[in-house]
């Protein structure tokens, strides 16, 4: 006699197909290449098992084929570890760079703003919306700057304004 059984008794299991596999696969490779092209300072300061922390160093120097082995062991690595939290980690890392970036652009639009300015009305906006900076530093390091530029010498004073308008947005 045969029995006939409810699909009720079996449990289905799901698997995701291959297509979403390589694509999950590729992500995480993705995130590896994004680790590795940090600093090792920036590394250090990430939550990373060591293994994957030295893997990631050690790929920074490789070349072609060797760095392709070892980007395939660093997914293999980072499977064993939570894979979605290496997707957020690069992401935040991603956004911190392009934070970086625009702040950047923007002390360059100031320095550039205030070399081209005769009225000192960009000077005024400037200690405006940020008033613990030094006016007459910046005053004197812009008419410096103008002034190599036109006796073509080295930008040593651009420099140093670029380096104390960072100092001053960044603060």
């Amino acid at each position: 006699m045969m029995e006939i059984m409810d699909d009720d008794e079996y449990e289905y299991v799901e698997r995701l197909n291959r297509s979403q596999q390589k694509r999950d696969l590729a992500e995480l490779a993705d995130a590896a290449k994004a680790l590795a092209e940090q600093d090792s300072a920036t590394l250090a300061n990430i939550d990373l098992p060591d293994e994957i922390r030295t893997a990631l160093l050690a790929a920074q120097g490789m070349k072609n084929q060797a760095r392709k082995r070892q980007f395939k062991f660093i997914v293999k690595l980072m499977r064993k570890h939570n894979p979605d939290s290496w997707i957020e980690i690069t992401s935040n890392l991603k956004q911190q760079d392009a934070e970086k970036s625009h702040q950047f652009h923007r002390v360059e639009r100031w320095r550039d703003r205030l070399r081209q300015d005769t009225t000192n009305s960009v000077l005024t906006a400037f200690m405006q919306d940020y008033p613990q900076a030094d006016g007459g530093q910046i005053r004197q390091l812009v008419r410096n700057a103008n002034k190599e530029q036109a006796q073509q010498k080295a930008p040593k004073s651009a420099r140093i304004l670029f380096r104390l308008l960072r100092d001053t947005v960044g603060d």
